[in-house]
Order: structure tokens, then C-alpha cells, then sequence
């Protein structure tokens, strides 16, 4: 359960709270919410945007009788791009709302255009306040609500009743940890449980853990994930193509460092120091996860003296350049097609969790991960047993694995042919998701 307001009154919200009293705690922290805003927006004009979405008035709505997607972040938002995009074509309004800036930016920038841009709306969650929920349903009178992997408020949920807006639970995941979590407030964890329409689980033990939370086991089932069913949108594979001849970067060796959180880029930019500054030919292509750390990556690849250019100022990978930080939204596509191995991380870091590592593979690219990633267990799993992934266990270790997916032609082709395979068996949920969701159309 994630909680972007503040995680403190979240946990008392949810263990405690009557609606009347989580409502007020959300009021007592409205101004430090505003000011999380605030200390993050890039100027004036964004925060007071980003502010009308979460605190009203809302935006003019574009569709109402929307289905209406909620996906947290990148993740969620990737893991529903399948679902979203055949709906579209379908010829139905989506509305999708995010969480936070990256996600946001990454709905926007898949299905913000031509041919869906008449169809498709993107915009922030609105704080889980109850007038504000009431608002939100009354002026765009979604037909359906699916939650995306594990994203419950305890107002957006019992309004959707309120509404007679079916509410589903798709692609769901939930970790022993977070399971022990919502066990702790059965009074406020069972109703909302209850309040589901239906629960898509990616796996047998995600929908035991909701089954003993409370939820009926008829309204559940077991699909798998449909983030195997992803694939690469064209116009990254067409632009990395351009790159590629416009960036002279067909005789460049490029790893790619994605969805990275503190300290993990420092520790791996000063274990590649003396790979970049031995090979010249080598690129370490650096995404951070969250967008305010920006300029302090940038700051730490400066002061170890490493040549760095910056995709925010239009500058691109020169010959000299031995680091390029990835500094925009919704192009991760883009770096992954560019490179010959990644590290993904959130998986060195303290307390890690990880992130999705089947968009590199799905682009034939051998991946590296840490080794905490408890928030893709399962998934990894499978293709830790195939032999389809690497787990460094230390800082030394990605970097040597990952070197090694550059020098070792075998090893990392073989690292591909396993992920291929992994993910060819898997495919198949999508359907699965629509067979259910359209019953609720």
C-alpha cells in the first residue's frame, strides 16, 4: 500500500481511521503535501497544475463514462499499457491517473497522441479526502475503475460503491511483507477487501495472502502477469535507430544504470571508473528513478571527474563522453534499445524492493540486478531458475557481471535466449484480463 501524502499518517490513517478521522488527518497534512509539491516541481506553473489536480477544481474533463485506469507510478503504468492501448483501439475513452510525476509523465507520454489523443486523459490522483473523491467521481462518471498491482484508498474505493462503479483489481501482487502489513488493521483492511468487485492475481500465492485478508476466494482468480505481454512501443525502436546513426554509436559499448535510487549511482559510477576511463569506447547510460535527484547524480558523476552530458540540455553522447544522464521522463525505452547490457535498479539500495526487469529483456538486453527485489519475487524467481538473469550480490558484482555481458559475446546471448523463453511461456494474461474486465462492461 502505498501512501504519497505521508507514510506516518497513512499507517494511523489505515490501522485507526474512521472515514471522519482519516479525513482530518489528511487535512492536518494538506500544507505538507502542498509543500512535497512544491519542493519538487521545476517552477511556479507546474506546481499550481499539479495542485488543481490533487486539491481541485479539476480539469476540464475531455470524456466522461470513461474506463478509468489508477496506476501508482512507472511501473503500474507500464504493466497496464497492454490493457490501456487495446481498449483504445477498441474505440473507448481511458481515463488514467497517477500517483506520482514520473507516472504521470510516462501515461502522457505513451497515449497522449495521435491516434488516442480524443480518447485519452491523464491526471494526478486527487488526495483521498472524501469530498475531493465525491468530486472527482461526480464530474467524470468513470463506468469502471481498475486498480492497477496494489493501490488502495480506503474513499476512492468505498465511492466507487457509493457510484455503482464496478471496481477491479487487476495484475495484483502482494509481497508476505505487505500482507503482514494490512493484517494488522483487519477493521479497515476487510471492508475494503469486501468493496472489490474482483481480484486478477499475477500468482497463487499473492491471491492466498488477499484470500486470507478477507476477500472471497469466488471473486478472485489467478491469471498471471501481464507485464509479460509487453512489447516495445515502435517510435522508441525507430528513434534509438536514428540515435544510433546521428550519435556514431555502432562502435560505442553501452550499459545502461535504470530506475536507480540513493547511493546506488554513486557506488556504481566509482566501481566503473576504471572501465570508462581504460575503454573509451564505453557509455554508462544513468536513469535515475525519481526526477529531484536529477542534478545531484549529475553532481556526483562531476565531482568523480567523469565526463558527463545531459539529455535535459540537448546535448548528446559525444565521443569523449563517458557518462550520459538520462535525465527526462517516459524514455526508457529509448536507453534500453540503445544498450548491451542494463543494471535495473532499487535492488542495492536499503530497503530495496527492485523494479520491472522485463522491458530490457523483452528488447534482447541481458540484465543485472541486486539483490533485494522482494517487490518482483516471483518473477524473478523463474528467471533467476533459468538462468535468464544475474544477481550481483554487492556493488563489485553487477559491475563485474555486467562487464562481462560486454566481453563475453556467449554469456550474454545466452542470458537473452533464456529470457526469451521465459517470457514466450508466460504470455497470455492479457487475454485473461480482458475476458474478465469486459464482463464488467
Amino acid at each position: 500500500m502505498l501512501c504519497y501524502i505521508c507514510p506516518l499518517i497513512c499507517i494511523e490513517a489505515f490501522c485507526l481511521a474512521t472515514p471522519f478521522w482519516y479525513n482530518a488527518a489528511l487535512a492536518i497534512v494538506k500544507p505538507l503535501y502542498r509543500w512535497r509539491i512544491k519542493k519538487r516541481a521545476q517552477n511556479m506553473a507546474e506546481y499550481q497544475q499539479e495542485c488543481l489536480e490533487r486539491f481541485g477544481p479539476f480539469e476540464v474533463v475531455k470524456n466522461q463514462h470513461t474506463i478509468w485506469f489508477h496506476c501508482v507510478s512507472v511501473g503500474e503504468t507500464n504493466a497496464a499499457q497492454p490493457l490501456i492501448e487495446h481498449y483504445l483501439k477498441a474505440g473507448h475513452a481511458v481515463l488514467v491517473t497517477n500517483t506520482t510525476k514520473t507516472g504521470q509523465a510516462r501515461s502522457k507520454s505513451l497515449f497522449l497522441k495521435a491516434p488516442y489523443q480524443s480518447l485519452f486523459q491523464a491526471v494526478y490522483l486527487p488526495a483521498d479526502q472524501k469530498h475531493l473523491i465525491t468530486d472527482f467521481y461526480q464530474k467524470y462518471q468513470p463506468k469502471l475503475l481498475i486498480l492497477v498491482e496494489t493501490e488502495l484508498w480506503p474513499n476512492l474505493i468505498d465511492q466507487s460503491q457509493q457510484f455503482k462503479v464496478p471496481c477491479i483489481l487487476v495484475n495484483a501482487r502482494l509481497s508476505e511483507k505487505s500482507a503482514k502489513g494490512y493484517a494488522k488493521a483487519p477493521s479497515l483492511t476487510l471492508p475494503m477487501l469486501q468493496k472489490l468487485d474482483y481480484l486478477l492475481a499475477q500468482d497463487r500465492a499473492t491471491q492466498q495472502r488477499f484470500v486470507d485478508l478477507g476477500i472471497q476466494q469466488v471473486k478472485t482468480e489467478v491469471v498471471g502477469s501481464i507485464k509479460f505481454d509487453i512489447s516495445a512501443p515502435v517510435q522508441f525502436l525507430q528513434q534509438a535507430e536514428q540515435l544510433q546513426h546521428d550519435w556514431h554509436l555502432s562502435n560505442r559499448k553501452i550499459i545502461t544504470i535504470a530506475s536507480t535510487h540513493a547511493p546506488e549511482e554513486e557506488k556504481l559510477l566509482m566501481a566503473f571508473k576504471p572501465y570508462l576511463e581504460r575503454y573509451p569506447d564505453w557509455v554508462l547510460i544513468v536513469v535515475p528513478r525519481h526526477p529531484e535527484r536529477f542534478d545531484d547524480v549529475f553532481s556526483t558523476a562531476q565531482n568523480l571527474d567523469l565526463i558527463t552530458h545531459r539529455r535535459s540540455l540537448e546535448q548528446t553522447i559525444q565521443t569523449d563522453t563517458q557518462v550520459y544522464l538520462a535525465d527526462s521522463m517516459g524514455e526508457m525505452w529509448l536507453w534500453y534499445a540503445l544498450s548491451q547490457a542494463c543494471f535495473v535498479g532499487g535492488s542495492l539500495n536499503e530497503p530495496g524492493g527492485g523494479h520491472n526487469i522485463l522491458e530490457p529483456m523483452v528488447l534482447d538486453v541481458p540484465t543485472v540486478i541486486g539483490p533485494r527485489y522482494f517487490n518482483f519475487q516471483a518473477i524473478v524467481d523463474e528467471f533467476l531458475q533459468a538462468n535468464a538473469v544475474k544477481v550481483g550480490q554487492t556493488v563489485d558484482e553487477v559491475v563485474a557481471l555486467l562487464v562481462r555481458c560486454l566481453e563475453d559475446q556467449d554469456f550474454a546471448q545466452l542470458l537473452s535466449q533464456h529470457a526469451v523463453e521465459v517470457l514466450n511461456r508466460n504470455k497470455g494474461s492479457l487475454q485473461k484480463h480482458i475476458a474478465v474486465i469486459d464482463r464488467y462492461l
